[in-house]
């Protein structure tokens, strides 16, 4: 079996079709100690919808997403994702085990096994995993390498590549366990401003092909060309969200216009 972007987008729309949103959050609340880091989030994302999350460092932006695959326990509230209920305090669950292999999540690092070759770093998950042999790994990854624009750097090893190169490797390798939603915690955000727009362009893709996506970014130009749905966090609360043009161009909470005013002169 292999995976062709084609065969994505008839599996995002089978879920569209489901109804049921991927990710439910009701007074989802986070402490780190005495720090209360997000606070009662409610959050609905709908199948096959691109969610963009912007806000200062420290709003609690990436602590979210990161409790979407269990990567941060919460202490209380509820979180559902595609169909599968997460515990609070980080209880192991088998549905746990289930969302990991369902949620592919591409990081700010990108943390790559620099003694296996590209082709293999992208291969071993759906081997170790999914239990494919090979031969279908190495197929998967191939088409999964072209998709991103390098396959021809399959052979080569990670410190070998430009950092915009490894952030692509690390996407193909979330795609190749057949991800039904894909996280982005700021995947641009170690890179050299030339290496962006490589990323940013291969994102632009699984959007356009219907990938359930939630991105954590600072790349505001991107967010308003990409998102369905444009959330702002505050502090750890959701203050403001809608369609980019409502948020970028008449933002209605005064801590949402504060924010633009002072990210977007830049």
């Amino acid at each position: 079996m292999g995976l062709d972007m084609n065969d994505i987008k008839l599996d995002t729309s089978a879920q569209q079709a489901s109804g049921e949103p991927i990710v439910q959050m009701r007074s989802l609340n986070k402490h780190f100690g005495s720090l209360h880091v997000l606070q009662n989030i409610d959050l609905e994302v709908a199948q096959g919808e691109v969610v963009v999350v912007i806000g200062a460092s420290g709003s609690g932006k990436s602590t979210m997403i990161r409790c979407i695959n269990g990567l941060e326990e919460f202490q209380s509230g509820e979180l559902r994702v595609d169909g599968h209920d997460l515990a609070p305090h980080g209880k192991a669950s088998r549905a746990l085990q289930t969302i990991r292999t369902e949620v592919g999540m591409v990081f700010q690092q990108f943390n790559l096994f620099p003694h296996l070759s590209v082709r293999d770093n992208v291969t071993l998950a759906p081997m170790k995993v999914r239990g494919l042999a090979r031969t279908d790994a190495v197929t998967i990854a191939e088409r999964l390498l072209d998709r991103v624009g390098i396959r021809d750097q399959a052979d080569k090893y990670p410190s070998q590549l430009s950092g915009g190169q490894q952030q692509r490797v690390a996407l193909a390798r979330a795609l190749a366990m057949e991800p039904r939603l894909m996280l982005f915690d700021e995947p641009t955000s170690a890179l050299d401003p030339e290496m962006i727009g490589e990323v940013l362009d291969a994102m632009r893709e699984l959007a356009k092909d219907g990938m359930t996506m939630i991105i954590v970014t600072h790349e505001m130009g991107f967010a308003r060309e990409v998102a369905d749905r444009v959330i702002y966090i505050h502090q750890g609360e959701i203050v403001e969200q809608g369609v980019p043009e409502d948020v970028f161009d008449n933002p209605r909470n005064e801590r949402t216009q504060n924010f633009l005013a002072r990210v977007l002169k830049h």
